[in-house]
């Protein structure tokens, strides 16, 4: 048996705590017999029980004919639950739920980590401590505190008890199913990870939703998601977006890259759908267990109001849906069949006249040439809304392919609410939340990035990491030349330690150079004055060395950077940073002056191949610039990918590599250069 069929489908349980009345160990015994789980033991010093459930001071005096409880609930004072995990593994317990509290939450993790030391003693593993219990429908087993939720396909994950809580109160109240539901708390041991690998290979979740506020480890995290996401939908709340303490980052790329905006394209990186809140969750959910799978975008709207089909519209073509017209033969179709008062050019507006017959045979219709359809009825008093809401299921029936409902509102509409749960169509509040969901669900199964290998892996296995070639922070030239004997595109330079070297690079390169200085005290050039453009001549490059010198001020002068003025190119960023949680980040958007302003930036947990370098290029809200707009020539886009994947190698090879700012790096018809490149090592760890 493993941990997860000992946690989730156990022969026998044990709780251990006070059973007296208003004590949680006999909340938790009444919620596991009212649920329909017998064989429970409880364990307490006086060895108190009820008439249903024998007791005894130690799992060692249990009846010696039957198996020890796979399961062990530990509901006591936080100084008992060492003993009380020592004398479950003794028993030979597989795992234990610790409810109680008083650990790291409130700062004695020296005391949590004593626990983990006892479970490993004996292989049990851990659910706690600080958590709110788990709970398996399908096996009747509520060992919680909370709400017992209905019985379904979607497993719930939460780091937080008190939201898990609120979850299933949700759940109950608005017949979302659940399979499974586990509160981890303080992850001592199981972690949100080990949850969804498990669940992966779980044949009574179809979906899962996770609730999550820190990963513990961001990379085994990326992969357990990444092979989830493939088998199954995976909903994610991720809450702390918001970064009161932002962290100052030195580079432009870690000061535009959050520790939010990382997780953020981690989940999608690996195939998760991240959505703001529970209400968003459930919806998706329901979605997800009662819809087939969207086969593509196109959207038909139909509907007996014009103005709540409009607002779907305008909101799926802010969530990019495609909600075109119909085709020439279908809207024939469809004007020989229906009044000439109806609107036929999506959405397809049947007015208030619209009967059942009409919505299904137009549903049925339209979905010959449409992948999705969302039905919306707006009901007044005097209608019965059970008839069109019968059409929408036959439709869904005849077609096989998704179809919502959002059935307006209130009392009018209540009548066709049994009618579509039963029929498998899911219902919404607004046609909006409708169609919000129906893209989240498209960006599942219609991925614009395709992965060729799992996200955050070398394409060859891990090579040996190297040092760098500096004992402290580089100067610009050095870190260039170092790209440079990489084999990545470097513009052509010089470093001018002096104004003659100066003016002699300016005669070598015979044109107008850029001219910048070069410090280990000023990082951002352009804010002192450091970064003079268009110097024509030897004589001007000798008199703008002198000039850079004096906007050193007093600060380490080590000369400047010579190279030729890069005309006619968009200035991009590629960046590498490192996160708390997933470590190496690749990043790459518009660059140069635009870095801060716009915020353009797509981000991806390193390293990744060329079809990733692409997905991200493709998200930026500037991919049309460097494809080329109007008269402007398309840019050499397939130079730039193989650079931003090149880079993203960097910090898996050399893992000193804190961050690696490469900005501007100039973007043509003909190629890529790296125009500026700064490199911040890591710190080295106090106990290195």
């Amino acid at each position: 048996m493993t941990w997860f069929e000992a946690l989730f489908c156990p022969r026998s349980l044990a709780i251990v705590g006070s059973v007296a009345e208003g004590k949680i160990g006999r909340v938790l015994l009444d919620q596991v017999l009212s649920g329909g789980f017998a064989d429970v033991v409880v364990v307490n010093p006086k060895a108190e029980g009820t008439d249903a459930a024998p007791a005894v001071r130690s799992l060692a005096q249990r009846p010696t004919d039957g198996p020890p409880p796979d399961l062990v609930v530990v509901a006591s004072p936080a100084a008992t639950v060492a003993g009380a995990l020592e004398d479950a593994g003794r028993a030979g317990a597989r795992v234990a739920v610790i409810l109680s509290a008083g650990f790291s939450e409130s700062g004695n993790s020296a005391e949590e980590q004593a626990l983990l030391r006892v479970a490993r003693r004996f292989g049990l593993r851990l659910v706690g401590p600080n958590c709110a219990g788990i709970v398996n429908t399908k096996h009747r087993l509520f060992p919680t505190l909370e709400t017992r939720p209905p019985a379904g396909e979607v497993a719930f994950v939460s780091q937080s008890g008190a939201l898990g809580g609120a979850v299933l109160s949700w759940a109950e109240e608005q017949g979302v199913g659940l399979s499974k539901f586990v509160s981890y708390g303080n992850g001592v041991d199981l972690t949100e990870a080990d949850f969804l690998d498990a669940l992966r290979e779980d044949g009574e979740t179809r979906v899962v939703a996770l609730y999550v506020e820190t990963v513990s480890d961001g990379r085994r995290f990326l992969d357990v998601a990444s092979r989830l996401a493939a088998a199954k939908p995976l909903v994610v709340i991720k809450s702390g977006r918001s970064e009161p303490g932002r962290r100052a980052a030195l580079s432009h790329t870690g000061s535009i890259a959050g520790a939010d905006a990382v997780f953020d394209a981690a989940l999608r990186q690996c195939g998760a759908i991240r959505v703001e809140g529970i209400e968003e969750m459930f919806d998706l959910c329901r979605a997800f267990t009662m819809l087939p799978p969207l086969a593509g975008r196109r959207l038909a709207i139909v509907t007996n109001s014009g103005g709540p089909g409009v607002l779907a519209a305008d909101r799926a073509a802010a969530c990019r849906l495609d909600v075109p017209p119909p085709s020439a033969p279908l809207r024939q179709r469809l004007a020989e069949r229906l009044p000439p008062f109806c609107a036929l050019n999506n959405p397809f507006d049947l007015t208030v006249q619209g009967t059942g017959a009409a919505f299904r045979d137009v549903l049925i219709d339209v979905l010959t040439e449409y992948n999705v359809a969302l039905a919306i009825h707006v009901n007044t008093p005097y209608l019965d809304a059970a008839p069109p809401a019968q059409a929408v299921v036959d439709a869904a029936r005849a077609t096989g392919k998704p179809i919502a409902a959002s059935f307006l509102a209130g009392r009018p509409a209540r009548a066709a609410l049994p009618i579509l749960r039963q029929g498998g169509v899911p219902n919404f509040a607004t046609g909006e939340r409708a169609v919000h969901v129906l893209a989240l669900m498209g960006e599942r199964y219609n991925a614009r990035e395709r992965r060729s290998r799992p996200p955050g892996r070398p394409a060859d296995g891990p090579s040996s990491p190297q040092p760098l070639p500096w004992d402290g922070a580089p100067l610009e030239p050095e870190v260039m030349d170092w790209l440079d004997e990489l084999g990545l595109p470097v513009i052509e330079r010089r470093w001018a330690r002096t104004a003659d070297e100066a003016a002699d690079a300016a005669r070598a390169f015979d044109a107008p150079v850029a001219m910048k200085v070069v410090s280990p005290e000023i990082l951002h050039k352009t804010d002192v004055g450091g970064v003079l453009l268009d110097v024509d001549g030897a004589d001007a490059a000798a008199a703008a060395f002198e000039r850079l010198r004096i906007v050193t001020a007093g600060r380490s002068f080590r000369g400047a950077l010579v190279a030729p003025m890069a005309h006619g190119a968009i200035e991009v960023l590629v960046g590498v940073l490192r996160d708390a949680q997933f470590g190496p980040v690749i990043a790459c958007g518009l660059g140069g002056i635009y870095t801060e302003a716009l915020a353009d930036i797509a981000l991806r947990v390193a390293p990744i191949d060329p079809v990733q370098a692409q997905g991200m290029l493709s998200e930026l809200r500037s991919a049309a610039i460097l494809q080329g707009m109007r008269a402007q020539r398309a840019q050499d886009v397939d130079a730039l990918v193989k650079l931003v994947a090149s880079v993203s190698s960097l910090p898996l090879r050399f893992p000193q590599i804190g961050e690696l700012d490469l900005n501007p790096v100039f973007l043509t018809d003909r190629g890529v250069r790296i125009g500026d490149a700064r490199l911040i090592p890591a710190p080295i760890p106090d106990n290195a």
